[in-house]
């Protein structure tokens, strides 16, 4: 009788060709990202975490440009407001002028990769921009009365509140200026 081979029990060589798969996989990915990068493009989606792209899916790319560069907040959500170019950069400069004129010693920062945030005494609102809608979020947004019923968004939570902007859509300057006005008193009664 035939000695047969010694091979691997089944469930390891399983494994290893899984592990082989999944290192070509690896590797392609990479190279992918290599090949989008150099062409200043976003990864593939499959390349990323679901979570990733699920937020990058929401998001429309920012070209190369002075925002990605280093420089004063303020310059940087300049820079943000020339980029977007359309609808967004229009409500976005709107709404910071609005702020501007609510509590004129806001604190402008630039955070999470591109997020234009107003400060007094903490933080007041973000300004988001996606493809379909400006978010200003408010972080203490369930503690402001809100008569004017500007909040539209993350309405179920129990601290923030958002003001989803779409195109075309404008916003009751007087009614967020109050907002502004009473996120900066709460900051102000906390601190």
């Amino acid at each position: 009788m035939k000695k047969r081979p010694k091979t691997a029990p089944r469930a390891q060589r399983k494994s290893a060709a899984t592990k082989q798969a999944a290192a070509k996989k690896q590797a392609a990915a990479k190279k992918q990202a290599k090949k989008h990068a150099a062409a200043g493009k976003r990864p593939a989606a499959k390349t990323l975490p679901a979570a990733k792209r699920r937020t990058l899916a929401k998001q429309r790319p920012i070209a190369k440009s002075s925002a990605s560069a280093t420089g004063s907040p303020s310059h940087l959500i300049d820079a943000r407001i020339r980029d977007l170019g359309d609808w967004r950069g229009t409500t976005l400069a709107h709404v910071r002028a609005l702020i501007r004129e609510a509590v004129p010693d806001v604190v402008e920062e630039w955070k999470w990769r591109g997020v234009p945030v107003w400060y007094h005494h903490g933080q007041l609102c973000t300004g988001e921009t996606y493809k379909s809608v400006v978010k200003l979020t408010f972080l203490k947004g369930a503690s402001i009365a809100d008569p004017a019923r500007l909040f539209n968004s993350s309405l179920e939570g129990n601290a923030r509140r958002a003001i989803d902007i779409r195109e075309g859509e404008s916003i009751d300057a007087d009614a967020f200026k109050a907002l502004i006005r009473a996120a900066a008193a709460l900051n102000g009664a906390k601190s």
